[in-house]
């Protein structure tokens, strides 16, 4: 069986520092940015809040596009964001 995938960015509070992730629990990983619970970028850059996000049928799917995304440009990353979430609001983790 495969389970769901899912890409989302985060961003700062003031929409200055992104990060691109991947995961099969969306809800838990936001929470877990949220608290600092993760050492690493997110922590450090106080990322907190979630403004993107995809859901693939499967992990390996939402993996390259992870990766897709990871090397695209800030001003692509803005665009996609902006496109789906005009004002940059916190999204709910699904």
């Amino acid at each position: 069986m495969y389970r769901n995938g899912y890409v989302y960015i985060m961003a700062s509070k003031n929409n200055n520092v992104l990060y691109v992730g991947v995961t099969s629990n969306l809800p838990r990983r936001v929470y877990e940015h949220k608290t600092g619970l993760i050492e690493g970028f997110t922590k450090q850059y106080n990322i907190h809040k979630l403004v993107y996000a995809e859901k693939f049928d499967n992990i390996k799917t939402a993996i390259l596009r992870e990766k897709q995304l990871k090397g695209w440009s800030r001003a692509k990353k803005d665009a996609l964001i902006t496109a789906a979430n005009p004002d940059w609001s916190e999204l709910p983790p699904f």
